[in-house]
């Protein structure tokens, strides 16, 4: 499915948004007498999400009232509930609605969007009723942009909460070539021993026992400017190898190609928006399942990337790092004046900072407080972690260059982010994301299951980045 809004009509109904107040909740001037003593009876009190709907005097629905909180201060902490109208959308009764009032300091772009996110249904193996309410778009907001960050956050939720049955290697291609192919790009894909004979044998030496070959997917789309390239983690399912993972740790890994997937999210939102014109964009996606086999890649191994740093492996489950590091290898010969890595990589960025905001590594301090204030300010939070140099040595084995999965469990994601960054020195500037990728219970904007992270953070900063 894709987002839409209701058609403009004199049919939909008004929602009132209210804030909350010591005195009370400051009620609009525009609703009847009735309602206000109608609100004031039910205890209506403007309170953060509170509904109260207002009816006719024969029983039909006037419309309703929703209360939005107190008006942000400069010290307020950041807010529990990330959309505020997400809420609405999914509690009011069915039909049109529009926004009938904007309070001071209420952002209707981002409340639109989570209008817009709430209304995600993931249906290709269960039937699900159509979202029971539409927005008219709010009068002075770009519905255009609008749709189009919810079609890119649409697209990453279906391709992660895809199971790997019907999302290997093969699928995720062929999303890729239906997003080339909607937007006039160019794409190549190199498979199986091909890899070897080009030069990428990292990813074919995860990929190699997967029941499809392992493939690099690389999109260019048409522009002028600076290049930006997207470099996504495509493991449809990682089974850690032959240093097999648990049970309780396998279940969720359709995900692990949650960096793909935000990637082509990001990719499909930027050309709806008509931003490739102004950039040289470039997607790259290794794309693997890290699987099982007699052929399997084995901890001890040692083997040579497309840089010619050789890497010992010391645990399977680090796969994610040797696709990418091939990927980032084939990017930075470009010497982009952006590159970016998006990736489920790492438990320790769990650990650290939870699911529900990415840490993100960047060496440039104004680039980072860009991403940082764009994450902030578009309801898409993003947390920096250093490239902590010291921790370089952690990363250098005896007999190789590098070491995929250093002992000791200390500092994960800073010693992955790293390990990716020994592949990265010709770019102007090189941000690494350790995404989740996923919703472990649902929230309003948010239902359970694949997500979006970091896209808006990083649209919003590009013009920052490549003015």
């Amino acid at each position: 499915m894709l987002p839409e809004f209701a058609a403009s009509s004199a049919s939909s109904l008004p929602l009132w948004l209210v804030r909350s107040g010591e005195t009370g909740p400051d009620l609009p001037e525009a609703i009847s007498p009735a309602a206000k003593v109608w609100a004031t009876a039910q205890g209506f009190a403007g309170k953060s999400g509170q509904l109260c709907l207002l009816p006719t005097p024969n029983g039909e629905f006037a419309g309703a009232l929703y209360g939005i909180g107190p008006k942000p201060g400069a010290s307020d902490r950041p807010a529990r509930e990330r959309y505020k109208l997400a809420k609405a959308a999914e509690t009011l009764p069915q039909g049109d609605w529009h926004i009938a009032n904007a309070p001071d300091g209420f952002d209707l772009f981002q409340g639109a969007l989570g209008w817009l996110f709430a209304q995600y249904r993931f249906t290709r193996y269960k039937k699900s009723e159509a979202p029971a309410t539409q927005l008219v778009c709010p009068a002075n907001v770009d519905a255009d942009k609008l749709l189009a960050l919810a079609a890119g956050e649409y697209l990453a939720r279906d391709l992660i909460n895809t199971p790997a049955s019907d999302m290997g290697p093969d699928e995720l291609e062929q999303a890729a070539r239906d997003l080339a192919s909607r937007h006039g790009a160019e794409i190549t894909v190199i498979t199986g021993q091909d890899l070897i004979a080009q030069n990428f044998p990292m990813i074919h030496a995860v990929g190699r026992a997967g029941a499809q070959a392992p493939r690099l997917i690389d999109i260019r789309f048409p522009g002028k400017g600076p290049l930006l390239t997207l470099v996504g983690k495509g493991v449809c399912f990682d089974t850690g190898g032959l240093d097999i993972k648990p049970p309780s740790s396998m279940g969720l890994m359709k995900k692990d190609m949650g960096g793909a997937a935000n990637v082509l999210g990001l990719a499909e939102t930027l050309c709806r928006l008509g931003q490739t014109s102004d950039m040289r964009l470039r997607v790259l996606i290794p794309a693997v399942e890290n699987a099982i086999a007699g052929n399997a890649f084995r901890p001890g191994d040692v083997l040579t990337s497309r840089k010619g740093l050789t890497v010992e492996i010391n645990n399977t489950d680090a796969e994610g790092r040797l696709v990418l590091a091939d990927a980032l290898a084939l990017a930075d010969e470009e010497s982009p004046a952006l590159l970016i890595s998006m990736a489920t990589l790492t438990g320790a960025a769990r650990v650290a900072l939870g699911p529900d905001l990415p840490p993100f590594f960047c060496d440039d301090d104004g680039l980072a407080a860009a991403i940082h204030a764009a994450g902030r300010d578009h309801a898409d939070p993003v947390w920096r972690l250093p490239f902590w140099e010291p921790y370089e040595t952690m990363i250098e084995p005896g007999i190789a260059d590098l070491d995929n999965a250093p002992s000791g469990g200390f500092a994960g994601a800073i010693t992955a982010a790293l390990f990716l960054r020994r592949f990265t020195e010709t770019a102007r500037h090189y941000v690494h994301f350790d995404i989740y990728g996923w919703q472990p219970s649902a929230a309003p904007g948010r239902t359970k299951g694949g997500t979006g992270q970091g896209m808006r953070a990083i649209l919003n900063a590009l013009p920052e980045i490549l003015k």
